[in-house]
C-alpha cells in the first residue's frame, strides 16, 4: 500500500483552546515573566553555572554537561533563593547524551504554576537522550567453533564485539527486558527462523488433554511442527521459541528443552503456557547462531560475553548501540515539569516513569528503540503527553492510570496528538498504544498504527476516547479488539466518539473486532465513528445498557455484533458477582448501590433484581452500514436490543464511497433519518508547534493472507 500523509486543515487546529491553554502553562508561556535560562551541552561542566550555552574563553564557566548536572544545579537555586517568578528553562544544545544513571526527579525537583521548569531542545537541535552504548569496535569471526555454527553464506559477513571487554556483564535473558542492539536507529533482530512469520504446530504430544468449550489440546509443550528446519537447532546452547500456542491473543516466550531430529519433535522447558498447546497454532524460533543468515540480524553469546552480527550497512559510517538502563527518567512526586523536544532512546524497559504529582508534560517528544513501554504515568493528576512519535517499542506506548474509582475523581491525564506505531516488539499481546485506568482520563487525536495487538486499551470509568485514526492493528492476533475492554458492570461511562478505524482484519484472515466490550462490560457509548474495512466492528460481549449509534460502517464483516454470553458459556462468570452482590453489597469491591455510584449510572443500582445475565438496554440507532454485513446478533439477545433508524444494505448518500469520502450530500437518505454528518475532517493528527514532526507519513498494512489449508 502507498504511504499515507496526514495533512490537516486549519479546522483541525480549531477549537483546542483549553489544550494550548493547559500545554502554555505547563512550559511557563502565560508567566507574568519569561523564564531564567540554563543550558546543557557536551562540552560543558556539571561544576559550571549553566548560564551560558558555550564555555567562556577562559573555560571558567559555561554550561552543564548533563541532565543529571542541571538537576543539581536547580536544586542548588532553589535552595539559595528560590525558584525565580516565571520559572526555569533548561535549554539542552545539540549531542547525543549518554545517561550513566537513569535521571531521578523527586518532589524537591517540582516547579510550581507560577514557576514551571522545562527541560527542553535548543530550537532545530537534535538532543538524545541515550541509555544505551555505543559499540566501536567489531572484527571479523575467527573462530573455528562459531563459524561452523553459521550459515555459509554469512561467515564471511558476521562481525563480533567483545561486550565483556567494554565492561557490560548484565545482559538479560531472550525472554525480553535484557540487552538489544540498534544499528542506524533500527532495531535489529534477534536471528531466527523463519525470518519473517511462523510455523505451525502440526500435532500436539502431551499427556494431559485440555478442553475448553470444545477447544482441544494439552497441557504440555511437546509437539509436532510442519517443515523440518528446526532439527538443524539442535547443538543450539540456547534455543528459544515465541508461540501462540492455545489462543490467538495469548504469546509466550519459551526455552527449548529438546529437538528430537529422528522423530521431529519440540519440547519446551517447563513451566509450560498457562492454557497450552493446539494443533494449528503457530511459532518460529530464536536466539539461533545458526539462524544468523540475513543483514541485520544478531545474536548474543551471553556465556561469553560476545556479540555477534550481520550488518546491514558498512560498520564505519553507522552507528550501533546496545541499550543498558532500564529507564531513562523518573518523575516521583513531580509537579509542573516539562520535557520537550527531545529523543529518549535505548532504554531496556520503560523509558519514563511518572508516579504522582501533577501537571507534567511531556512534549514533542521522539521515544524509540524501547524494550519495554514509552511512557507510564500512574496515580497523581492532569499529567499530558502531547505530540510524541513513538515506536518500535518493546511493550506499549503511554499508559495513563489515576483517579479515584470509589469517589469516581477524574485523573485528568491525556493522551494527546501522538503518532504512535510498531510497537509490541517483545511483548506484542495486550502492549496497547494508550492504555487508560482509572477514571477521567482520555486519549485524543491520536494516530496508532501498525501493532500485533491492541491500540487503545480501557478500563474503569468516564474515559473519553475521541478523534483518533486507528489502522493496521491486531495484525498477529485474533479475538482482539481495537479498542479493548471487558469483564466489569461497574466500569461505566466511557464513550468512544468521532473516532476512524479501518483495514483491521486480524491473523491469517480470521477476523479481530474494531471497538470490543468483552464479557458482559457496560455502560459505554460507541458514537459517530467511521469503521471502513473492520471485522466485527462493534462488538458488546453480552454487556448491558451499551449505546451504539451515529456510526458508518463500510465493508464490514458485520457491523455490529451482540450476544447473550453471560447467559450460556459465560454464565460462571456472572455467577460470581451475583454472589458477590448478594453476599457483601459490592460488585467487583466497589459499593455500587451508594453514593456516587447510584447518582452517576442509574441503571447500575437494581441490576441484581433485572435478570442481570440478560444483556439488557443495548440501543442500536442511527447507524449506517454500505457494503459488508449489517449485524451478527444472538438469537436471545436481539430481542432486547433497542433498534431505531438505522440504514443498512442501501447507499445512505455518500459524496463518492468509492473514492473513500463518507461526506453526506445535502440530500442524503441518511440526513432525514436524523443521521449527524461525522466531523470527519477534525480526527486524526493535526499540526501543531508541539508536534514532534510533521507532515506524519504512515503505511496501511496489507491485509493478511488466510489461513493455510490443514
Amino acid at each position: 500500500m502507498p504511504c499515507i500523509i496526514s495533512s490537516t486543515p486549519l479546522a483541525r487546529a480549531l477549537g483546542r483552546s483549553v489544550l494550548a491553554l493547559g500545554i502554555a502553562w505547563a512550559c511557563g508561556w502565560l508567566a507574568g515573566a519569561a523564564p531564567v535560562e540554563f543550558h546543557v551541552a557536551t562540552n560543558g561542566n556539571d561544576a559550571w553555572s549553566g548560564s551560558l550555552s558555550t564555555p567562556n574563553a577562559s573555560q571558567t564557566d559555561g554550561p552543564w554537561a548533563s541532565l543529571e548536572g542541571a538537576r543539581t544545579g536547580l536544586r542548588r537555586l532553589r535552595g539559595a533563593s528560590g525558584l525565580p517568578t516565571g520559572g526555569v528553562r533548561v535549554i539542552i544544545q545539540a549531542g547525543v547524551y549518554p545517561l550513566k544513571r537513569p535521571l531521578g526527579l523527586t518532589r524537591e525537583d517540582s516547579g510550581t504554576q507560577e514557576a514551571p521548569i522545562a527541560y527542553c531542545a535548543a530550537a532545530g537541535a537534535e538532543v538524545r537522550i541515550s541509555g544505551g552504548r555505543a559499540i566501536s569496535h567489531f572484527e571479523a569471526v575467527t573462530e573455528a567453533t562459531v563459524l561452523s555454527r553459521l550459515d555459509v553464506t554469512a561467515r564471511d559477513h558476521v562481525r563480533v564485539a567483545d561486550l565483556r571487554a567494554m565492561g557490560l556483564t548484565n545482559y538479560g535473558t531472550p525472554e525480553g527486558g535484557g540487552v538489544e542492539l540498534f544499528f542506524n536507529d533500527e532495531p535489529m533482530p534477534l536471528a531466527r527462523w523463519p525470518n519473517t512469520g511462523f510455523i505451525h504446530i502440526t500435532e500436539v504430544l502431551g499427556k494431559t488433554p485440555v478442553d475448553v468449550r470444545g477447544t482441544k489440546g494439552c497441557a504440555e509443550g511437546l509437539f509436532r511442527f510442519e517443515g523440518d528446519r528446526p532439527k538443524h537447532w539442535v547443538a543450539e546452547p540456547d534455543a528459544w521459541v515465541h508461540g501462540y500456542w492455545f489462543w490467538d491473543w495469548s504469546d509466550q516466550r519459551q526455552r527449548v528443552k529438546a529437538i528430537d531430529a529422528e522423530n521431529g519433535t519440540l519440547e519446551i522447558a517447563p513451566p509450560y503456557h498457562n492454557y497450552g498447546y493446539r494443533k494449528g497454532q503457530w511459532f518460529y524460533g530464536f536466539n539461533l547462531l545458526c539462524e544468523l543468515d540475513q543483514p541485520g540480524e544478531w545474536y548474543l553469546d551471553r556465556e561469553n560475553g560476545r556479540l555477534y552480527f550481520w550488518p546491514p550497512s558498512p560498520l564505519p559510517t553507522a552507528r550501533a548501540v546496545v541499550s543498558v538502563l532500564p529507564t531513562l527518567a523518573t518523575f516521583d512526586e513531580v509537579s509542573c515539569v516539562t520535557l520537550r523536544g527531545l529523543i529518549l532512546e535505548a532504554a531496556r524497559e520503560t523509558a519514563i516513569i511518572m508516579r504522582g504529582g501533577t501537571g507534567n508534560r511531556i512534549l514533542g517528544c521522539t521515544l524509540r528503540n524501547l524494550g519495554g513501554s514509552a511512557i507510564s504515568i500512574s496515580g497523581g493528576s492532569n499529567h499530558g503527553v502531547v505530540g510524541c512519535d513513538i515506536s518500535q517499542c518493546g511493550a506499549g506506548g503511554v499508559s495513563l492510570d489515576g483517579g479515584d474509582r470509589k469517589t469516581l475523581t477524574a485523573a485528568g491525564h491525556f493522551a494527546d496528538n501522538n503518532h504512535i506505531h510498531h510497537y509490541g516488539r517483545w511483548r506484542p499481546m495486550y502492549s496497547a498504544g494508550v492504555s487508560l485506568n482509572g477514571v477521567g482520563n482520555r486519549a485524543t487525536h491520536n494516530l496508532i498504527d501498525n501493532a500485533p495487538h491492541q491500540a487503545i486499551a480501557f478500563g474503569g470509568n468516564d474515559h473519553r476516547i475521541e478523534f483518533n485514526e486507528i489502522h493496521s492493528v491486531c495484525h498477529e492476533s485474533n479475538d482482539a479488539g481495537a479498542i479493548y475492554a471487558g469483564r466489569d458492570w461497574t466500569m461505566r461511562g466511557t464513550v468512544i466518539r468521532h473516532n476512524f478505524l479501518h483495514d483491521i482484519t486480524g491473523f491469517e484472515g480470521r477476523g479481530c473486532v474494531g471497538v470490543y466490550l468483552d464479557d458482559m462490560f457496560c455502560g459505554t457509548e460507541i458514537s459517530g465513528n467511521l469503521f471502513v474495512r473492520v471485522t466485527r466492528a462493534a462488538f458488546i460481549g453480552g454487556g448491558r445498557d451499551c449505546t451504539i449509534a451515529n456510526n458508518v460502517f463500510v465493508d464490514c464483516q458485520p457491523g455490529i455484533h451482540i450476544d447473550a454470553r453471560a447467559m450460556g458459556w459465560a454464565k460462571y462468570q456472572a455467577d460470581g458477582w451475583v454472589k458477590e452482590g448478594h453476599e457483601k453489597g459490592t460488585l467487583s469491591g466497589i459499593r455500587y448501590r451508594e453514593s456516587p455510584y447510584r447518582e452517576r449510572y442509574l441503571k447500575l443500582p437494581p441490576i441484581l433484581d433485572e435478570e442481570p445475565w440478560a444483556p439488557r438496554g443495548n440501543v442500536v440507532r442511527r447507524n449506517l452500514c454500505l457494503g459488508g454485513k449489517w449485524d451478527e446478533i444472538e438469537a436471545r439477545a436481539r430481542p432486547m436490543v433497542t433498534f431505531q433508524d438505522n440504514l443498512a444494505g442501501t447507499d445512505p448518500g455518500f459524496v463518492d464511497a468509492a473514492h473513500a469520502n463518507y461526506e453526506l450530500k445535502p440530500e442524503a437518505p441518511a440526513l432525514k433519518l436524523g443521521f449527524e454528518p461525522l466531523p470527519l475532517a477534525k480526527i486524526g493528527l493535526y499540526a501543531d508547534p508541539n508536534r514532534a514532526s510533521w507532515p506524519v507519513k504512515h503505511t496501511v498494512r496489507p491485509a493478511n493472507a488466510a489461513a493455510p489449508a490443514p
